[in-house]
């Protein structure tokens, strides 16, 4: 069954806050093999220009993927999650994730549409400061593979 159109612009509270603490960076670092200092070492990241140790981009995961959860537990959205892969994952950053920040993440669903059987649904979640800075904007689209 084709997901609904209507869903299209949906969003939903925003999350809870995630403070972002230098021990989280580093663990992410060393897991994605990020090697450059300013993910360790406040000393090198204000070197840089930053109040303290910056996040490899690809930390915003940490931060958005438990967000667009809300999305997955909407009853509204009968998406068949057996048949579920993740299609695509794009972020833009504003800034730098970084050590201290107090994160709030808004999710939205930006696009709805079936392809070949498949149906594909993508969501932007908008991470901002609990002050409203922006300052990570991420896509991410799910397809449900089709039963043909």
């Amino acid at each position: 069954m084709a997901l609904d159109a209507g869903l299209v612009g949906r969003s939903y509270p925003p999350s809870a806050v995630y403070e972002v603490g230098r021990a989280k960076i580093a663990e992410f670092a060393a897991a994605v093999g990020a090697t450059d200092p300013a993910h360790t070492d406040a000393d090198a990241a204000r070197a840089l220009g930053h109040p303290d140790v910056v996040a490899p981009p690809t930390f915003a995961i940490v931060v958005t993927l438990g967000a667009a959860d809300v999305v997955l537990a909407d009853p509204g959205v009968a998406l068949d999650y057996s048949r579920v892969v993740h299609g695509e994952q794009r972020f833009t950053h504003h800034r730098p994730i970084r050590a201290g920040d107090r994160l709030v993440s808004t999710t939205t669903i930006e696009a709805v549409r079936s392809v070949a059987g498949n149906d594909l649904l993508t969501t932007r979640v908008d991470v901002a400061t609990e002050d409203g800075e922006a300052v990570c904007t991420a896509l991410s689209m799910l397809v449900a593979r089709g039963t043909a």
